[in-house]
């Protein structure tokens, strides 16, 4: 009997050894290594609060009321985590006093838990329990201190992140759209200035490779405001770059080329981190989702603001093609997923939400005067019905 006590003693703390074991892994792999590693913890209660606030928020009709319900769901999902983390060190280090002591179940469950959180100590004098209770009073500081340094760094990329987005609605409307970033553009004479923009999201578009893997519940933190996201931000910015370069290919700037290059790399390594598949080598001449009607409708809306253009329409179709394919499909489903504002070409929403033109300012003049034909009209960017 005493052997049949013992050997369950002994099963009681190997297994709160492994918890408190798989807990820390989940804490370090989150917190501590910068490389995106996953936890399946970590996963579970940032998935699982994301998608409550997500089932909630499908209630919603109206989309800026949504997005004020969604606006709660990743913050309070970093929180839930450290509840996860606090329960399983809490069970962790309960069922190792319990392999360890001759007390009840309660008992052990209360020492554990002011253990952890340093309330109070209740360990006995035997070695083996005050050893444990050691370890849990250390790891409830380790594990808040670490939180409270992995905040600031969340929110630091948050706000880069955020910085050049803002900036973007004066370029390309709100909702971005890429078209939009030529006109406005070449309606104000500053084509020029294009090649410092693209080698800014350049550099922005790795800044959000190497910060939304390692901390993906920042791909689910929205901006402050409802029409403002950063993935369609990424897209428009894309689109431009893929427009400039299919429609004046000798004229447009280098950093076109490498602003769309790294624009798809970011959305690949996102995907790879979030688990949504997607081609690693599409074929140029393959199908993508926007059609040539809305291509035509961006074309026309560029020839009313004087951009120059190397090429007809029908004639840059097929390059502009070959450059969205590479991040067209990763784009769709993400812009779903996170259910960002319906901005055109950013694909259909599975709440059906209708696409949403962009509002720009209108460009006024001394006197009661307006700009350049093009630069203050309404912006429809949706093909004919």
């Amino acid at each position: 009997m005493v052997a049949t006590m013992e050997g369950a003693h002994a099963v009681v703390a190997v297994l709160g050894a492994v918890i408190v074991i798989y807990v820390w892994s989940s804490v370090i792999r989150t917190l501590v290594v910068p490389r995106g590693l996953r936890s399946a913890l970590t996963g579970v209660a940032q998935k699982g609060t994301i998608g409550l606030f997500s089932l909630i928020g499908g209630r919603v009709r109206s989309f800026e009321a949504r997005d004020r319900i969604l606006a709660w769901a990743a913050p309070l999902s970093i929180l839930v985590t450290l509840v996860f983390w606090i329960v399983g060190f809490v069970l962790g280090y309960s069922l190792l006093l319990a392999g360890v002591s001759d007390e009840s179940v309660g008992t052990d469950v209360r020492e554990g838990a002011s253990a952890l959180l340093a309330l109070t100590f209740l360990g006995k004098s035997r070695a083996s329990l005050t050893i444990v209770d050691l370890f849990a009073a250390a790891t409830g500081p380790v594990v808040i201190g670490l939180l409270v340094g992995y905040l600031p760094t969340l929110y630091a990329s948050y706000s880069r992140r955020e910085t050049d987005v803002t900036m973007l609605e004066a370029r390309a409307g709100e909702p971005n759209w890429g078209p939009e970033i030529l006109a406005r553009h070449a309606s104000i004479d500053s084509l020029d200035a294009l090649d410092g923009f693209f080698r800014d999201w350049e550099r922005w578009a790795a800044d959000i490779s190497e910060s939304h893997t390692n901390y993906p519940v920042l791909v689910h933190v929205r901006s402050a405001r409802p029409l403002r996201n950063w993935l369609v931000g990424m897209v428009s910015v894309m689109d431009a770059a893929a427009l400039n370069l299919a429609l004046a290919p000798s004229s447009a700037p280098s950093s076109a080329r490498m602003a769309v290059r790294a624009g798809f790399v970011c959305l690949r390594d996102i995907a790879t981190t979030v688990n949504i598949d997607f081609d690693a080598d599409p074929d140029p001449d393959g199908e993508i989702q926007l059609t040539y009607d809305e291509f035509l409708r961006a074309v026309a809306r560029l020839e009313s603001t004087g951009f120059p253009m190397e090429r007809t329409a029908q004639e840059a179709w097929p390059h502009f093609r070959g450059w969205r394919v590479n991040y067209e499909a990763i784009a769709y489903v993400l812009a779903d997923r996170i259910d960002a504002v319906a901005a055109p070409w950013t694909g259909p929403r599975r709440r059906g939400d209708a696409p949403i033109p962009p509002r720009t300012p209108r460009n006024r003049l001394p006197g009661g005067g307006h700009g350049p034909v093009g630069s203050d009209r309404p912006v429809d960017p949706q093909p004919e019905r």
